[in-house]
């Protein structure tokens, strides 16, 4: 019992950074995952690098109360970028919906309650169903179990967010998604806008047809077709976009661990 109440208060700075980097982390923190199987997995995960990290003797007062938020605020960044990057196939999708006529008929997405488009919320599965085939979420376990060896308890994360280098990042991580959505649907963009081009060209040379008929009816066949020609090559840009996830993810760590410039 004198052990327990000794390193009690490691255990709860840890558990605290590993159920906040679930709370956001992608696939973990869908409605689908029941809270008891998350708050569960968290201290499990706990107990597991707990057990492998050096113990010091912290005690509870003030400062106490800071490293709780530290440690909040560490798992809480580490799990956004990561589901910043999962956002891409949804920013992708809405961009394709936008160009074929999908973007009025938005579906509820069970995984995050919001309303997503419907091609969007097709990627955003595909792109779930080949994380876990990667065993994505094992490397997830794994990254926030690393996290520290480059953030350890006794950190200084809050001076180095105060510096602004983690601000700065999370901007770039921000205009790095959107870049990374619109080379995904660049393809299928480009395409449909030729389509738009050669219906406006049919419009002026054939004014008898009536282009707002057979206009939407094409758009969402041709845009059917090349999504079925380009399935095959998410997996070749998924993995890229893995990738830069979990690059991201410790280029965040070292940042936050003040070994980087």
């Amino acid at each position: 019992m004198g052990y327990i109440l000794q390193y009690l208060p490691n255990l709860l700075l840890v558990f605290c950074r590993i159920t906040s980097f679930f709370v956001v982390a992608p696939v973990f923190s869908s409605k689908n995952v029941p809270n008891q199987f998350k708050i569960g997995l968290s201290f499990f995960i706990t107990l597991i690098a707990f057990s492998a990290m050096d113990k010091a003797s912290i005690s509870i007062d003030g400062f106490f109360l800071v490293s709780l938020m530290k440690e909040i605020v560490i798992g809480l960044l580490l799990g956004f970028v990561g589901y910043l990057f999962f956002t891409v196939v949804q920013i992708s999708g809405s961009f394709i919906d936008m160009q074929m006529g999908f973007s009025m008929a938005n579906i509820i997405d069970p995984m995050t309650g919001a309303q997503t488009p419907i091609l969007g919320n097709l990627k955003f599965m595909l792109a779930v169903l080949l994380f876990l085939t990667m065993d994505g979420h094992h490397y997830l376990i794994h990254a926030i179990i690393d996290s520290y060896k480059w953030v350890p308890i006794s950190n200084d994360a809050f001076a180095h967010i105060y510096n602004g280098q983690v601000s700065d990042f999370l901007l770039k991580t921000f205009s790095t998604v959107f870049s990374l959505a619109f080379q995904m649907a660049a393809p299928m963009i480009a395409a449909l806008f030729l389509v738009d081009v050669g219906l406006g060209i049919l419009a002026k040379t054939a004014p008898q047809f009536n282009v707002f008929v057979i206009g939407m009816p094409l758009k969402v066949l041709i845009g059917f077709v090349l999504l079925t020609l380009f399935i095959q090559g998410f997996l070749v840009l998924f993995s890229d976009l893995f990738a830069s996830m979990f690059s991201s993810m410790q280029k965040l760590l070292e940042l936050l661990a003040g070994s980087s410039s």
